[in-house]
């Protein structure tokens, strides 16, 4: 389970990477936060990077349904363990029974031995399920987290005029850049001074 909480990180990760590629097209009026850069000697493009990491990291909307999903995976490994410990419990008693003649007659034993089968079967089903179902609802938080910054970024950049504003996880996309141009505290506070926390418990 500890698994999946990895997988929504660095798919998180990757979806903030397109969504920054997408939804920063806006132009505007100019800013006084970064010079305007001259691309081709006759266009003027204003362009500034958010850190995906560090915004994860100070984004209260994001750490809450981070903190919701760590509960439901508790929840849903204390079930599963549960139901394996009685399930084992059941099959070590079989067995006893099955080597001490416990059982009135062959049939019963095996009636005893089809349930326990397909007890095992409905927890592994079960167990299954479960996992779709966070998976589904990590990839639903992911879809709130895009659709939520997507929101901010539109009213933010109505003012700032950014041509471009790009995302920076590790070395993946920048190799260097001034940090003139990192706005990412600002996307943080602004994120988070719009922030509902009953918004992450839906």
């Amino acid at each position: 389970m500890k698994k999946m909480k990895y997988i929504l990180n660095g798919f998180l990760a990757l979806a903030m990477i397109l969504l920054f590629a997408q939804c920063s097209n806006n132009q505007s009026t100019p800013s006084q936060t970064a010079t305007p850069t001259a691309v081709g000697g006759s266009t003027n493009m204003k362009i500034a990077y958010v850190e995906i990491d560090s915004l994860l990291t100070k984004y209260r909307f994001w750490n809450d349904l981070n903190e919701l999903m760590i509960q439901k995976e508790e929840n849903i490994r204390t079930t599963l363990n549960e139901k394996a410990k009685e399930l084992d419990r059941e099959m070590r008693e079989f067995q006893r029974k099955l080597e001490n003649n416990g059982f009135a007659t062959r049939e019963r034993a095996e009636q005893e031995n089809l349930r326990l089968s397909q007890k095992q079967r409905d927890l592994q089903q079960l167990q299954e399920k479960l996992a779709a179902d966070l998976q589904t609802e990590n990839q639903k938080n992911s879809l709130q987290l895009r659709d939520s910054i997507n929101s901010f970024l539109k009213i933010y950049n109505k003012t700032k005029g950014y041509s471009l504003i790009i995302s920076n996880t590790g070395f993946d996309n920048l190799l260097y850049a001034d940090t003139a141009y990192n706005i990412t505290q600002e996307i943080v506070e602004g994120l988070n001074a719009r922030y509902n926390p009953s918004s992450a418990k839906k």
